[in-house]
This record gives C-alpha cells, sequence and structure tokens, in this order.
C-alpha cells in the first residue's frame, strides 16, 4: 500500500514527520465516532458522553533508552510519563493506559519487577490504571509500547491548528534540562568505558539528571487551566524540542510565529553544566527535547491570567503565516527558526 515498486525512497529522505505525513494522507476516517486521527498529540474518539483521547508511544533500547546508566525503575516510570504528556497535550485527563513489553532471557523476573514498579509508581503518581496490555520475547533489545487514554468534554479538547495571529506563545517549566542531563550521562558512560574503576562524577546536577531520566508531565497544569479560567487555543508538549514543535503548531494553524531568546524559560544549572560541557543551554532549549513541558499559545486579551504564574513563561507571539517563522537573539539579531530536534530517521 506504501510502497512505491518502481523506485526505492530512503526513510532518511522523509524524516519522521514526513513519514507521518505520508501515512496521514492514505488513511480515510470512516467511523462517525472518529473525530480526529493521525496528526496530533493524540486522537479523539466520541464515546457519546464525551470525547476519549488516546495516544501511543513506541520506546526501544538502544535508541530511545540506555540500560547502561538508565535504571529499570525509571524507565517504567518515563514510559508511562511520556504517554499521559501527550494526553495533557489535548488539555484532557489521562484515565488508563495498557502496556506492551518485549523483553529477552538476559532479563530476570526481578528484573522485570524493577520496570514494572516504576510503571506502578507513575499509575499511582497521575491516578490511572493499568488495564491490560502484551508481553512477547524480543531478540533485539527491550520494547516498550504503551497506550494512554483520557477523557475530556468536547469543548476542552486543545488541537494544534488553533492558534492565530497576535496570539502569545507560552511555555510551562524549563527548557533544555533533559537534553543536557543525557549529555552528562553520555560523558560518564565513555569515561567509564574508558576506564571502568572511574567513579561518576554527577554530583551538584541532581535536577538535570531527574529531568532525563524521571521526567513529569503537566497534568497539573492543565488542571490550573480550569482554575485560572483558561482555554489555550492551541497545545503541544514539547517532547522533540521547542523550535521542532511551535513549528508543527505553525504548520497546522497556518501562521508564523516569533521566539525570543531573553524569554526561554533556562534553570541556572542548565547553563552551569552547557558551560561545563561546552554546549549552548539556548540551542538545548530549542532543539534537545523530552522536556516534556506544555507549549501552548493564548489571544492576547488573556495575558491577565498568567502575568504573575511562575510557573508559565511567555516565550514570544504568533505571525501572519507571510512573515515566517523566527528566532530573535538576545542582541536583536533575527534568525530563521527550523526544527534540529529528535527524528527517529535522522538521528543517529
Amino acid at each position: 500500500m506504501f510502497e512505491n515498486k518502481n523506485n526505492r525512497t530512503e526513510l532518511q529522505n522523509l524524516g519522521e514527520f514526513g513519514l507521518i505525513e505520508h501515512i496521514k494522507n492514505q488513511v480515510k476516517l470512516t467511523q462517525s465516532g472518529s473525530i480526529k486521527g493521525i496528526g496530533d498529540d493524540a486522537a479523539i474518539i466520541d464515546n457519546g458522553e464525551g470525547q476519549t483521547v488516546i495516544t501511543t508511544d513506541l520506546l526501544l533500547e538502544g535508541v530511545h533508552f540506555d540500560l547502561s546508566y538508565c535504571p529499570l525503575k525509571h524507565l517504567g516510570y518515563k514510559s508511562v510519563v511520556v504517554n499521559i504528556s501527550d494526553v495533557c497535550a489535548m488539555n484532557a485527563i489521562p484515565k488508563q493506559i495498557t502496556l506492551g513489553l518485549g523483553i529477552s532471557n538476559r532479563f530476570s523476573l526481578e528484573a522485570v519487577e524493577e520496570f514494572f514498579s516504576g510503571v506502578l509508581l507513575a499509575c499511582e503518581r497521575y491516578g490511572v490504571d493499568l488495564v491490560g496490555g502484551d508481553t512477547t520475547s524480543s531478540k533485539s533489545g527491550m520494547v516498550i509500547s504503551i497506550t494512554a487514554i483520557g477523557i475530556a468534554p468536547a469543548q476542552d479538547i486543545v488541537y494544534r491548528n488553533g492558534a492565530k495571529e497576535n496570539d502569545l506563545i507560552c511555555v510551562s517549566g524549563d527548557l533544555g534540562g533533559a537534553y543536557m542531563g543525557l549529555q552528562l550521562l553520555n560523558r560518564e558512560k565513555q569515561i567509564f568505558l574508558e576506564n571502568p574503576n572511574a567513579q561518576p562524577d554527577l554530583q551538584g546536577f541532581d535536577y538535570i539528571l531527574e529531568r532525563q531520566l524521571k521526567p513529569e508531565a503537566r497534568l497539573d497544569i492543565v488542571q490550573r487551566f480550569k482554575t485560572w479560567y483558561l482555554q489555550p487555543t492551541s497545545m503541544i508538549d514539547i517532547s522533540d524540542g521547542l523550535a521542532s514543535e511551535i513549528l508543527h503548531i505553525c504548520h497546522q494553524s497556518d501562521v508564523g510565529c516569533q521566539i525570543y531568546e531573553e524569554k526561554l524559560p533556562i534553570d541556572h544549572l542548565t547553563r552551569e553544566l552547557g558551560m561545563e560541557l561546552g554546549l549552548d543551554a539556548t540551542m538545548a532549549a530549542l532543539n534537545g527535547g523530552e522536556d516534556y513541558e506544555l507549549l501552548f499559545t493564548i489571544p492576547m486579551s488573556e495575558y491577565e491570567k498568567i502575568k504573575d504564574r511562575a510557573e508559565i513563561s511567555v516565550v514570544g507571539h504568533i505571525t501572519h503565516k507571510n512573515a515566517g517563522y523566527h528566532f530573535v537573539d538576545r542582541q536583536n539579531n533575527v534568525h530563521p527558526l527550523s526544527a534540529q530536534g529528535w527524528d527517529a530517521f535522522l538521528s543517529k
């Protein structure tokens, strides 16, 4: 169905999002209850009394995680969180998950129990039930697939395609920490491989390491939207970097954007570690990914509702589509904004 038999097209020429778009263009929704299919953080199904939000993520050993420094309990926790984050990005409340697990015989029962202890801890933390799944053997490392299910009234659902010209671009929390944590872990891994007697130098960076190994979904922000009487016009979670995510919103909303470097929320530890590793914290915030913060737009008239919220930062504004996509640095130089974050088929 998807193969061109006359010419071979390499997946790296499409990239992950190009492949998704290619598949999306060939899928037709035929059920009246299928409200939203491929192309957002989650699918939407009308259940008669409200709307059900469904999302699936696949995590592969050696691609998405490295068990040489990622504890199994943390991995179980993170596997749940990344799916719950997608539910939150639709302005919905997560309720259940299912879990598919592929493992080889190199894992013991105790190792599997350690992984599931993290899964169950995340379920307890976010009030979701593990209601089923599947297990199988794997010959190519650990494979994790989680489907998260949430609910919301139809009027509360927020898509990527609702941003309007002059809307404010907002983010929760801080950015770039997860990427810096990954670089720190990779550095210590290389030192260990060269000298197995070396002790890891991780002191003082607990927060950064937690951002990478044990992130949190911003369900708290979704819940606060209701107490603030705030409805974003568009929203997405930051899994692939701020630049990539705002471009998703812009493309689907048919608008442009302007992001300001001086407005980016970056923790001081992220900056300190960046200096130590020779990495730019701004680039980590724009392109690092795995922060799982919420990126959303609101009308300028709603600014009063978030201006004094320490957990929310306004980082830019939406422009007319003909204005393009821009990043303004601290010297007020304007640069084209491009997506340089994670791509499953381009990253090696």
